[in-house]
């Protein structure tokens, strides 16, 4: 071997070991906007008693939340679609710091529910670019390892970061809650402005209306359309699985908490090992998330009544349900081409509205039956499948080279033969 190629070795495994902190640093701060979210479950009585409000207004707290993710956070992404995203990056998660300590100071509810509305749209800006980011450091065949690196920052606070951020909140209260998210923001900002990149915004790429053009293309639709029901699915019988658990199962107590475990583990486990999925064909692993998903549900409808059956239920729930999402996120970034800045805000808006919807219809059809909101998760995850089978003859557009125009091919949002 060369001098030169020992040189550039040495180089490449330096710029690969800068892209793994990089990474690790994403997923710290994904970890806290996760924990940041889902904490208010835990304090929502907490919250209530000490603003002398009712608990379903302090829901709103949550709903809030939703709608800033949601609306705000694609909102955000097209305003900021020409900024460095290192800027962007570290911008966003510094006021959600700043903006998420509004509460603790001023006391009111009011206050709070506008402050939900704007860190969840920081939240959503920030994930819209941190996708962003973690591809542009990478190889393109390792895309979607860096995407599930990013989300399983997410997972991880659904298993680990929610239950200890509530139990936290339980001992502490929800301020000190609230002020502790807020410092581990800073910290992992920090981290950010020591490791990531100057990532100047891409020449070519056009503005807010241009990257519209290709992010709203009907392929790119179908998709957040498959993501939205999968959500759905998946999210509205999980809302209402500790009553199912309990009247169903006949599980109880701590061993409640043991349940719920095999489904956070999983889901931790499932959400790293779909970025590889999604490497070798993000189609595909949809599909295959959608029809793990629905036959998982199946066992847990029909096993319900078997702890051991339920437990391996919820194990395959966890990995197929969270497996397909970093091949959603990469999937989106694939179809919208040249509108990826901007679609990469969309499937988190999809699924918050998906998990909406889908908390609302599992809610109706639980009422009198703890296994309603399981079977109608599963219809719904039924009505995935021929979707996410169509979605399988999508193509990327093809962009015309210099001198030939612009636009697409002409076989724009048409699936290809």
């Amino acid at each position: 071997m060369s001098a030169q190629d020992t040189s550039a070795g040495a180089r490449d495994q330096v710029v690969d070991g800068r892209s793994k902190l990089l990474l690790s640093a994403l997923f710290v701060a994904a970890f806290v906007l996760g924990t940041a979210e889902l904490l208010m479950v835990g304090v929502i009585g907490l919250i209530a008693d000490d603003l002398d409000v009712s608990i379903p207004a302090a829901g709103g707290l949550v709903t809030a939340y939703a709608l800033g993710l949601a609306i705000g956070g694609p909102l955000l992404t097209a305003l900021t679609i020409r900024f460095d995203k290192r800027v962007t990056l570290i911008g966003a998660l510094a006021a959600f710091a700043v903006v998420n300590t509004t509460p603790v100071l001023l006391g009111q509810f009011a206050p709070f529910l506008a402050a939900r509305v704007v860190t969840g749209s920081l939240h959503g800006l920030f994930v819209a670019v941190s996708f962003v980011a973690a591809v542009a450091v990478v190889p393109p065949e390792r895309a979607g390892r860096a995407i599930a690196t990013v989300f399983s920052g997410f997972a991880v606070s659904a298993a680990l970061g929610a239950p200890l951020g509530t139990l936290v909140g339980q001992w502490l209260g929800w301020r000190d809650s609230f002020l502790a998210i807020s410092l581990l923001s800073l910290v992992a900002c920090a981290a950010l402005v020591a490791l990531v990149p100057p990532l100047p915004a891409e020449r070519g790429g056009g503005g807010a209306g241009d990257q519209a053009r290709y992010a709203f293309a009907p392929r790119v639709l179908v998709v957040l359309f498959l993501g939205f029901l999968l959500f759905a699915s998946s999210y509205g019988a999980l809302t209402y699985l500790t009553p199912f658990l309990e009247r169903v199962t006949g599980v109880s107590g701590a061993l409640l908490s043991v349940f719920l475990l095999c489904y956070g583990a999983a889901a931790a486990v499932g959400s790293v090992a779909g970025g590889r999925f999604a490497d070798s064909g993000a189609a595909r692993a949809m599909l295959l998330g959608g029809v793990g998903t629905a036959l998982a549900l199946l066992v847990l409808y029909l096993g319900g009544a078997s702890p051991v059956l339920v437990a391996l239920g919820l194990v395959a729930w966890g990995l197929f349900a969270q497996g397909a999402v970093p091949a959603y996120q990469y999937r989106v970034l694939e179809l919208a081409g040249p509108g990826s800045q901007l679609a990469s805000a969309l499937p988190a808006s999809a699924a918050n509205v998906g998990i909406a919807v889908g908390s609302a219809v599992c809610g109706l059809a639980i009422a009198g039956d703890p296994s309603g909101a399981l079977l109608t998760g599963l219809a719904i995850g039924v009505v995935a499948l021929p979707v996410a089978w169509f979605a399988l003859r999508l193509r990327p557009p093809v962009v015309a080279g210099p001198g030939e125009g612009a636009g697409e091919s002409a076989g724009k949002g048409v699936p290809a033969e």
